[in-house]
């Protein structure tokens, strides 16, 4: 063989080689720890669906993911704490619903939820239960409306932070019943919960999970769920639309963001991750036990899913008179 015949050889089998492999993955994957800051104190109903996110995709990604807890200024405290990192896909946000109510609540707020951050997905969503306190008489939601309607000054609902599902899911409930609330706000559902309890303030409108445990225990009174269907975790609990409100629907969900800038192709890992994790969690049962509905979703249609929440919310507080603070 002369020197240009072995060379088209050599070059034939280095091609061949080549097409033998497979692509270089259009983005790197993770190679160090994630970061999933959680803008809640450890415990609550976000905290809980996030360390069962972490774990799954930690399984997922094959590197270390951790929860980190920052607490404060109704949640914009870990926010603001992901806005300011790094956007390259290592710092997330996990919240609730609440996060993106940030500028119809506050007269000075440090960010704007929907340009500020990168959608990533959009993992589940819970009803909300209504709860009274246990010496109030009534037993089903239209007794609490008619009592409410009566004298209103009587009935007062907790508000465990503002923009929450459980602050417009209250609206709702009082638009659609025809009453009026005096509304408490307080520092989380902890400290509105006992006050129920004691009867301080005579109802709450809040996460499932975050009130199941002394809804068992009869320290309150669960009346309704804001879901279309009952719920298994508490089957004995109608529905509000059940109850005599036959439109009324309302879920609080949950959800992943980067900061604003992280390049679109690990947006789309961190999405395709996120999304293999909740059906892990859904084949194991683990979703069902905190009361979670699964949500598959792409980061687009997460977008949109936002801007409609938004205007939705935006108009609920418009229409209750509600002052940002």
């Amino acid at each position: 063989m002369n020197k240009r015949h072995w060379l088209l050889a050599m070059t034939a089998c280095a091609a061949s080689w080549a097409a033998a492999q497979p692509a270089p993955a259009a983005f790197p994957g993770p190679d160090r720890t994630i970061r999933i800051v959680v803008p809640f104190a450890a415990g609550g109903g976000v905290d809980s669906a996030a360390r069962l996110l972490a774990d799954q995709m930690r399984r997922q990604l094959n590197v270390s993911v951790i929860v980190d807890n920052k607490a404060g200024a109704s949640g914009t405290l870990g926010g603001r704490y992901v806005q300011n990192a790094p956007a390259d896909g290592y710092t997330l946000l996990f919240s609730a619903a609440t996060q993106i109510h940030t500028r119809q609540v506050m007269k000075n707020p440090p960010y704007d939820p929907q340009t500020d951050f990168a959608p990533v997905a959009r993992i589940g969503e819970a009803p909300l239960m209504l709860v009274i306190a246990p010496q109030q008489p009534e037993q089903k939601l239209p007794e609490v409306l008619k009592a409410a309607g009566a004298k209103p000054e009587a009935w007062t609902a907790a508000l465990p932070a503002f923009g929450a599902p459980s602050h417009l899911a209250t609206l709702l409930l009082a638009k659609e019943g025809k009453v009026s609330f005096a509304y408490i706000p307080y520092k989380g559902t902890q400290p509105a919960l006992v006050d129920v309890a004691g009867n301080q303030v005579q109802l709450l409108l809040d996460s499932m999970i975050s009130l199941l445990p002394m809804a068992r225990s009869g320290n309150v009174k669960p009346i309704a769920v804001t879901s279309r269907k009952r719920s298994p975790l508490l089957p004995q609990v109608p529905t509000i639309a059940e109850s005599g409100l036959p439109q009324f629907s309302y879920a609080s969900w949950y959800g992943l963001w980067a900061p604003r800038g992280t390049p679109p192709e690990r947006i789309a890992l961190l999405n395709k991750a996120a999304n293999a994790a909740v059906g892990e969690l859904v084949r194991s049962g683990a979703f069902a036990s905190l009361g979670i509905d699964p949500v598959n979703e792409s980061p687009e249609q997460f977008r949109r899913y936002i801007a409609s929440d938004v205007e939705q919310g935006a108009e609920l507080l418009r229409s209750s008179g509600f002052k940002p603070e």
